[in-house]
């Protein structure tokens, strides 16, 4: 990661070709801090080369465990002594998931201290949710001094009932449950793919999960967990439907392979429904052809299967040069349309009312200097910057690291103008 660079796009060119999608980001940083509760060397393959699964992987050296790099996208990690339940690499203040080291320490060390993590700024993320889990399960949780603490003499299971719907502490009650004694039941359970990825690891190295991917997980807790296996990161759904939107915006033809063209259904549907593409799906790709100006339409962000908020973004780009109004409901975070006014350097037509956004499509858009405010705004600025007319430079490309492996590379392969340069 280098934040002393930037990107200049030259627009107006139709990408055209095949690319291959990583393993997802939010299920590597799952995956990652789940390991901490194995016993033995596991190995994980298709594993992202991203800034937030770095910092990690070396927050788990930093506590005892073995990570080594066998391929660019494989690690080992041998968790079979953790010396520590405390985390206070700062840079774990730069990332969300930093919380799930909280889960996966707890279950293994009963105890877990873990600098309060940061990330994306869109709203009040609250870990409320996170808070009555753990207790449920016999722990006392704090979260004064910079830290999020957990511990506790015993782990038992419990029936835990989630008042909203929250991927985060989904996955952290499930992390800390595997290992505590008895049954724990997770009602109102979030269904993301990449919580059933961290349900099928666990279960690999010997946890009794069933249930997820459904409303209601169902944990048997176990004694131990042990390694010895490899297992491969599900794909990006995020990733794939970023370049999906790139083929529509740029009227050009892209095959994403590596995927489950299952988990991309919801922006499948939302794609067709605006005329703008025709998409053929195969048994691991999906191809998407861009044949005219999209339509206006109506996109509401909400909880798997629905569409993702991490995608709206993108959208946004898109309905931006749209025909007609086009309406954007964000139904997850509260603040995530900050973004909004680098589109409206570039000539985009959009009015914020709370969570929506009115979207007025326009001719084309024009190319200027823009920031990026988050993660994925930052991808949708790029997709922006490729429609756009004449030269579009983005900054902060720390956020485009945090969760996209080779992206700019990527676009250039499929014929994109765009390089990455010194500031």
């Amino acid at each position: 990661m280098n934040t002393n660079e930037k990107l200049v796009i030259k627009g107006g060119k139709k990408l055209k070709g095949e690319v291959n999608i990583h393993g997802s980001k939010n299920a590597a940083v799952a995956l990652v801090a789940a390991a901490l509760l194995v016993e033995g060397k596991v190995v994980i393959e298709n594993l992202p080369e991203i800034t937030d699964v770095q910092i990690l992987l070396n927050v788990i050296g930093e506590l005892g465990g073995k990570v080594e790099h066998l391929r660019h996208d494989t690690v080992s990690i041998d968790c079979t002594i953790v010396n520590s339940g405390k985390a206070e690499n700062y840079d774990l203040s730069k990332i969300r998931a930093s919380y799930y080291l909280v889960g996966a320490l707890l279950g293994r060390k009963r105890h877990a201290e873990v600098i309060f993590p940061g990330g994306c700024n869109f709203g009040v993320r609250p870990v409320d949710q996170h808070k009555k889990g753990f207790e449920a399960l016999g722990a006392q949780f704090d979260t004064t001094g910079g830290y999020i603490s957990a511990k506790t003499r015993k782990l038992t299971g419990a029936q835990v009932y989630f008042d909203k719907i929250s991927v985060g502490a989904t996955i952290n009650v499930m992390l800390a449950a595997v290992l505590a004694e008895g049954m724990t039941n997770i009602e109102n359970a979030a269904r993301e793919p990449h919580i059933v990825d961290v349900a099928n690891f666990l279960n690999m190295m010997g946890a009794d999960i069933k249930g997820a991917g459904t409303s209601v997980i169902r944990i048997r807790g176990v004694e131990k967990l042990t390694g010895g296996k490899t297992y491969s990161v599900v794909p990006d759904m995020i990733e794939a439907g970023t370049f999906m939107i790139a083929a529509a915006v740029t009227k050009g033809t892209i095959t994403v392979k590596n995927i489950i063209p299952e988990h991309m259904e919801s922006l499948t549907v939302k794609l067709k429904e605006t005329g703008a593409v025709s998409i053929i799906e195969g048994d691991d790709h999906i191809t998407v052809k861009g044949i005219k100006r999209p339509k206006a339409v109506l996109v509401q962000t909400m909880e798997y299967p629905g569409f993702p908020t991490d995608l709206q973004p993108q959208m946004v780009s898109l309905l931006s040069i749209a025909e007609g109004q086009g309406t954007v409901v964000e139904g997850v975070w509260d603040n995530r349309f900050q973004y909004i006014e680098q589109l409206h350097q570039m000539g985009a037509d959009i009015r914020v009312e709370g969570r929506t956004a009115l979207i007025s499509g326009v001719s084309k858009l024009i190319g200027a200097p823009i920031r990026a405010m988050d993660l994925r705004a930052a991808a949708s600025l790029i997709i922006a910057g490729l429609a756009a007319e004449g030269t579009t430079t983005v900054y902060n490309l720390e956020y485009l690291d945090r969760g996209y492996e080779g992206f700019v590379k990527k676009l250039a392969e499929l014929g994109a103008d765009i390089k990455r340069v010194q500031v």
